[in-house]
């Protein structure tokens, strides 16, 4: 009856493992695939791949997993993705985690609505404000699962913006907060999105 039971239990051990906390040196060593998209500190130089530098280490470890599972489309991260082990991705968002993002210019135009729309939202449009959970400096909250988004290029926001817009909601699982961003962008309008990502490409902590 023991050796029965020991069984079982190596056999749940062996199944359920844990990946250990992420390690940013080994995960400077696993980014060198990642640098051609990214930059070689999570900074990229072209706006379509975001800037992934000063991201939460959970959040780039699941997003990681979402795109090796299918769960999130990407003909381009899909084939990296599939080849991660949970460490490598613990590794990497540890890594990117470390460094710190790169900020841009927002268009002086636009920042007296994107301001409005991040520190305070729209009650007509039914938008509460992004502050609320990314925080003043756009910091995000990894303990509420929100990432950091101060400093992402405003064309990457602006398509991300409009995915959430129509609808797209990251991942199958009950993964907390992952439908609300389909539920804050639903109203808002074309010129609301592009305001909004042109403030936060300019948005950063006062040094």
């Amino acid at each position: 009856m023991r050796k029965r039971l020991f069984a079982v239990v190596l056999i749940l051990v062996s199944t359920f493992v844990v990946a250990a906390p992420g390690d940013p040196q080994a995960g400077e060593t696993k980014s060198a695939a990642c640098a051609a998209c990214h930059g070689l500190d999570g900074n990229s130089s072209d706006p379509q791949f975001p800037k992934i530098a000063g991201q939460h280490a959970d959040y780039v470890g699941r997003h990681l997993a979402l795109f090796k599972s299918g769960e999130r489309e990407s003909a381009v991260m899909q084939p990296f993705a599939s080849m991660l082990s949970e460490q490598d991705m613990a590794d990497l968002g540890a890594y990117f985690s470390s460094k710190q993002v790169g900020v841009g210019t927002a268009d002086e135009p636009l920042v007296a609505l994107g301001a409005a729309l991040y520190r305070g939202g729209s009650k007509v449009q039914g938008v509460p404000s992004c502050m609320g959970c990314h925080g003043p400096t756009g910091r995000g909250n990894p303990a509420s699962k929100y990432p950091a988004i101060g400093g992402q290029h405003a064309t990457y926001s602006t398509l991300q913006l409009e995915r959430f817009r129509a609808g797209t909601v990251y991942g199958k699982d009950d993964y907390p907060n992952k439908t609300i961003m389909s539920q804050v962008a639903k109203t808002l309008t074309d010129a609301d999105i592009v305001a909004l990502s042109s403030y936060l490409e300019g948005l950063h902590a006062a040094k």
